[in-house]
């Protein structure tokens, strides 16, 4: 491995450490370097795996250092979403280029509406869904949006998102702690399924994780200081960037071969 390919894995994992801990979608420009550097598509992912598990783990930690975890609900909702996140991970290790691509595309669509759709929903809390033990349908949308993350991982900071703001009542910085502490509970259990199943290259993963780590402590401060108007701005380009990059106006797969 050259110094060149060093550097450029590190600066895209500060790029996908800060991009997924505000948002989500990060991880598109990760499993394109690491495909491009010629792991297959379900090595790529799991190695990927270990990068969100560490920038998870940095971001959870500086949002606990902020004090923005005062109860026990968000435990409550990574239980389902850890299950998801096992079961669709099973089903990930063998998964190709294409469904990756198409998933990123649902995501896509799916959140674009949303943040146009009443935008003013996105920043302030929502006392009647907060009010009161957790639903029985919260638990079932945690659990699909986990199968989700488990299987593909690009893109479920969106839904996450969506699930935290819409469905239990968090205004957007808050659900954007609670949505990392979510990812990180499942990111042990999915990475471990790919570990067993020997589909991650080690030295790649940890060199993707040294960036991300800085990534995510910047993007968690960021966060909590500058508020919801601030990341509703970054999901908003992270989306349009993945969307170009998707329909082929933008394509880092070609500028990240031109780098290396």
């Amino acid at each position: 491995m050259s110094v060149t390919e060093i550097i450029v894995i590190i600066v895209a994992g500060v790029i996908v450490g800060f991009i997924n801990t505000l948002s989500g979608g990060g991880s598109v420009i990760s499993l394109s370097l690491l495909l491009i550097l010629g792991l297959p598509a379900n090595i790529a992912n799991g190695t990927n795996r270990i990068s969100i598990f560490f920038q998870t783990l940095s971001s959870v930690g500086s949002f606990t250092r902020q004090k923005m975890f005062t109860d026990f609900r968000p435990v409550w909702l990574a239980i389902p979403a850890t299950i998801g996140a096992i079961l669709g991970a099973f089903l990930a290790v063998d998964v190709n280029t294409r469904v990756i691509e198409f998933a990123m595309a649902s995501a896509m669509v799916i959140m674009l509406f949303f943040l146009f759709y009443k935008p003013d929903k996105w920043l302030k809390e929502n006392p009647g869904l907060l009010s009161g033990p957790i639903k029985w349908w919260q638990l079932i949308i945690f659990f699909i949006v986990g199968f989700y993350g488990g299987f593909i991982q690009v893109g479920v900071g969106y839904f996450l998102l969506m699930a935290l703001v819409l469905g239990v009542g968090y205004d957007l910085v808050k659900a954007n702690a609670v949505k990392n502490l979510i990812v990180f509970f499942y990111a042990i259990f999915a990475l471990l399924v790919f570990i067993i199943d020997g589909k991650v290259n080690y030295l790649y993963g940890v060199i993707l994780s040294a960036g991300s780590m800085i990534g995510a402590l910047i993007a968690s401060y960021l966060a909590v200081k500058k508020g919801g108007g601030f990341i509703r701005a970054v999901i908003l380009l992270s989306v349009v960037l993945t969307i170009l990059q998707i329909s082929g106006f933008i394509n880092f797969t070609a500028i990240l071969k031109h780098i290396l």
